[in-house]
């Protein structure tokens, strides 16, 4: 019982206390939101555009690592050159774009 009541002597009982919770949490929420949801975000708005702005002949990579060239894009799918006489339809949500050719036309 002696060891109870000198702890909670020695706790602080402060509003000062609290409010540092309260700057801490959202400190934490600042630093969670700038360090995940923000470039998180940001990358996938730069993939929508580069998905909305396909054309044919673009040079792109599926998902799933195959290379080719667009030959026709339609709403929701485009159809990928793989090969010569070789051509599939692909959905868009499954392009990257290709990073060897980035910056060149």
């Amino acid at each position: 019982m002696n060891l109870l009541t000198i702890l909670l002597q020695a706790a602080p009982n402060t509003g000062k206390s609290s409010w540092m919770n309260i700057v801490f949490i959202l400190l934490l929420v600042v630093i969670f939101w700038l360090f995940f949801i923000r470039p998180q975000s940001k990358r996938a708005k730069e993939q929508a555009k580069f998905r909305n702005e396909l054309k044919k002949g673009d040079k792109v990579v599926t998902i799933g690592g195959f290379h080719g060239r667009i030959v026709e894009v339609k709403e929701t799918t485009v159809m990928l050159s793989i090969a010569p006489d070789m051509t599939v339809e692909i959905e868009k949500s499954a392009l990257v774009q290709n990073s060897s050719q980035v910056g060149q036309n």
